[in-house]
């Protein structure tokens, strides 16, 4: 997926890059991805979102349910270098509150 680059794991926890749009229409592949990289290398999980251009509620879903596998397991999750109009839909979702937001 195009949209979804694995760095590998750096300072101890597992690095992804995401770019351009995630939405209904590809969010099953990037839950599969992710969830595919996580497993190969079960630590936290940082979500580089430099390049992440839009997002809707099904991706937003999505987020929510590879949290819940790491959370499972003990790690955490990680968002960083979000775009304000990005980083707005999760703080009005609240979803601050159950991954960090940086």
């Amino acid at each position: 997926m195009e949209e979804v680059k694995v760095l590998g794991v750096e300072n101890g926890a597992l690095t992804m890059a995401l770019t351009g749009e995630l939405h209904a229409g590809n969010a099953a592949e990037f839950y599969e991805t992710a969830l595919a990289a996580y497993k190969a290398q079960p630590s936290n999980i940082v979500f580089d979102c430099q390049t992440l251009a839009f997002i809707d509620s099904t991706a937003l879903g999505t987020f929510v349910k590879i949290l819940k596998s790491a959370k499972t397991d003990g790690n955490k999750m990680t968002l960083k270098n979000l775009q304000a109009h990005v980083k707005k839909l999760f703080l009005i979702c609240s979803l601050d509150k159950i991954m960090e937001i940086l």
